[in-house]
C-alpha cells in the first residue's frame, strides 16, 4: 500500500496489534471482556516516547487502528480473536497508503483451537498492506518467533530484562529502527534461529546468572558493523504448541556478520541451559511456610508460583489458602500474614452486601481451576475497595492474623499500592505470600526475604508435571540427553 505520494512527504505508519500471554494449560478464556482495547489518540497517547519533545512524533504522520491488551490468561476465545483482528484488518483497509506498521504484540497468544496466531494475524495484515510496507515489531521475551512470524516481519526486536524493566524502552527501540530504516535503510536481513530449550521464566531472570551474562551479549552485538538488533527470546513455557522454544533473531545489513551473530547467541544459550536455576530459593508450599516461620527476616514474601495471574493463571486456585488456614504460624503470626489475592466475584459481592465489620461464611475459589475445590471461611470484611481499575471490586477478609484478599476480576499484587488501598500495611507483616512467580521491583526490594512455592495450577514450574504433548521433540529439559541441535540461522 505504499505510494510515491506518501514518500514524498512524512511516512505514513500505522500502530496495532493484539497482546495477550495464554496458558493452554489454564481451564481460563479470555474474552472480549478480559482485553482493554485503544484506538486513535488513546492509542498514541499510551506511548510516552511519542508525547516527548524530541521529534520522534513528528517524524511521521501515525495512524492508530487498534491494540488491545489483556492480563495473562487462558486461551483467547475463537470468537474475541476474530473480533479484535477483524477491526485491525478493517482498520488497515480504511486508512489508505501506509509505508509503515508498527506491530506491538506479546508473543505468546494462543486461541482455542489454533496454533501460531501472531503469525496468522500478520499474514492476514500483510494481504491488506502488501509486502512493500515495512513492519516493525516489539514483542516479551516470553514470546514464540516460529518461522512464519519472522518470514513476516521486517525487523523485531525484544525484551532484554526479566523482569521486563525495559518494555517502553523496547517499543521506542522497534519505533525508532522502523523510523531510521524508512529514511534510510530500507529492509535490511534478518537470521532467524530457533533454540530446542523451553524454561519457565523464573528460571531466565535477568537479574541473575546466567541469563544476566547471555543477554549483556546482546547489546555487544548490536553495536558491531552490519548489524541493527539481536534478540533472544526466551519462548512461553506454558503453552502447548510447536512454536514454543526459544528464539534467536539477529537484523542488519551484513548477512555474514548477523548469521554469525546469531549463531553465538543461540550457541551461547544452549551451553548455559543445565546452570538456569530459580530465581530464588524453591521448594513445596509447607517448607516455604516452615523456612519463613524461623526466619527473623521481615516481611518474608512466598510466590504463590502456579496461580501466578501474570503468566496465565486463572487466579483462583484454592489450595494455598487451604494451606495457610491449616498452618498456626500463619492464622497466629503476630504481625499478620497477606494473601494477595483470589479471583472469587461472587464472593466479593457477599462481602460487599453484608458490608464492612461484618462476619461472614463464604467459599472462596476452585470455581474456574478446580484442582482443588473453593475454601471454606468464616472472616471478618475488613476493608472494601469498590474501585480498584483492574479488580473492579476487591476485599479483604480477616481471620485472626491472617487477611486474605478477595477480587471481582483477576489482578497480580505487584506494587505497595495495591495493599494500602484496603488498609494493608505488607511492610509491617511478617508474611506475605502472593499469587505471582519471580517478585516484580517493588516487591523484591520489600522483601527482606523471599521463596519460590512451587504449587500447581495453569502456569506450574513442573513442566514435566504439566504434559506437553505438541511441542517438538527432543527439546530441553523433557529430553536432557538430547544430542546437540545444529543451531544453523536461516536469513529471512
Amino acid at each position: 500500500m505504499t505510494t510515491e505520494l506518501s514518500r514524498t512527504n512524512r511516512p505514513r505508519i500505522a500502530i496495532a496489534g493484539i497482546a495477550i500471554e495464554s496458558s493452554t494449560f489454564s481451564p481460563h478464556r479470555a474474552t472480549m471482556d478480559d482485553f482493554l482495547t485503544q484506538r486513535g489518540a488513546e492509542l498514541l497517547d499510551r506511548y510516552p516516547f511519542l508525547g516527548r519533545e524530541d521529534g520522534l512524533r513528528t517524524r511521521a504522520e501515525w495512524v492508530p487502528i487498534l491494540r488491545a491488551t489483556s492480563l495473562p490468561g487462558g486461551a483467547v476465545t475463537p470468537e474475541t480473536y476474530e473480533a479484535l483482528a477483524g477491526e485491525i484488518l478493517a482498520g488497515l483497509r480504511e486508512t489508505g497508503p501506509l509505508d509503515g506498521l508498527f506491530f506491538d504484540i506479546h508473543g505468546a497468544m494462543s486461541v482455542v483451537g489454533r496454533t501460531d496466531v501472531e503469525a496468522d494475524l500478520i499474514e492476514r495484515i500483510r494481504a491488506v498492506i502488501g509486502s512493500e510496507v515495512l513492519v516493525s515489531a516489539s514483542m516479551d521475551l516470553h514470546g514464540n518467533v516460529s518461522r512464519r512470524l519472522a518470514s513476516a516481519l521486517d525487523l523485531l526486536t525484544a525484551y532484554r530484562k526479566a523482569p521486563h524493566t525495559d518494555a517502553w524502552q523496547t517499543r521506542e527501540r522497534a519505533v525508532r529502527n522502523l523510523l531510521d530504516r524508512l529514511a534510510d535503510g530500507g529492509k535490511p536481513l534478518m537470521s532467524w534461529t530457533q533454540v530446542p530449550v523451553l524454561l519457565p521464566g523464573e528460571k531466565t531472570s535477568t537479574r541473575i546468572e546466567p541469563a544476566k551474562s547471555v543477554y549483556a551479549r546482546i547489546d555487544e552485538i548490536e553495536q558491531l558493523p552490519g548489524v541493527l538488533d539481536a534478540a533472544l527470546l526466551v519462548g512461553y513455557a506454558w503453552a502447548d504448541e510447536p512454536r514454543c522454544q526459544a528464539s534467536v533473531i539477529v537484523t542488519g545489513d551484513d548477512e555474514t556478520v548477523i548469521t554469525e551473530q546469531a549463531r553465538q547467541l543461540a550457541g551461547a544459550y544452549w551451553q548455559a541451559r543445565a546452570d538456569f536455576a530459580f530465581v530464588a530459593p524453591a521448594d513445596s508450599l509447607e517448607h516455604c511456610l516452615e523456612t519463613a516461620a524461623v526466619s527473623t527476616a521481615r516481611p518474608y514474601f512466598i510466590s504463590d508460583s502456579g496461580d501466578n495471574p501474570t503468566a496465565g493463571g486463572a487466579g483462583d486456585v484454592s489450595a494455598t489458602l487451604a494451606t495457610l488456614l491449616d498452618t498456626p504460624s500463619v492464622v497466629d503470626s503476630p504481625n499478620g500474614t497477606i494473601y494477595a489475592a483470589i479471583t472469587d466475584p461472587d464472593t466479593v459481592a457477599a462481602a460487599v452486601a453484608a458490608g464492612v465489620g461484618e462476619t461472614v461464611t463464604v467459599e472462596i475459589g476452585g470455581r474456574i481451576d478446580t484442582i482443588h475445590p473453593p475454601v471454606r471461611m468464616t472472616a471478618r470484611v475488613a476493608a472494601i475497595d469498590a474501585h480498584d481499575p483492574v479488580a473492579g471490586t476487591a476485599v479483604a477478609f480477616a481471620d485472626r492474623g491472617l487477611r486474605v484478599i478477595v477480587t471481582a476480576r483477576r489482578k497480580p499484587y505487584h506494587l505497595e499500592s495495591d495493599f494500602t488501598a484496603l488498609g494493608l500495611d505488607p511492610r509491617s507483616a511478617d508474611l506475605v505470600v502472593v499469587k505471582i512467580g519471580y517478585l516484580e521491583p517493588e516487591l523484591y526490594a520489600m522483601a527482606a526475604d523471599w521463596m519460590l512455592a512451587l504449587t500447581k495450577g495453569g502456569v506450574d514450574q513442573d513442566l514435566l508435571r504439566l504434559g506437553h504433548r505438541a511441542i517438538e521433540r527432543p527439546m530441553f529439559p523433557f529430553d536432557e540427553s538430547m544430542p546437540e541441535p545444529a543451531l544453523d540461522p536461516e536469513l529471512l
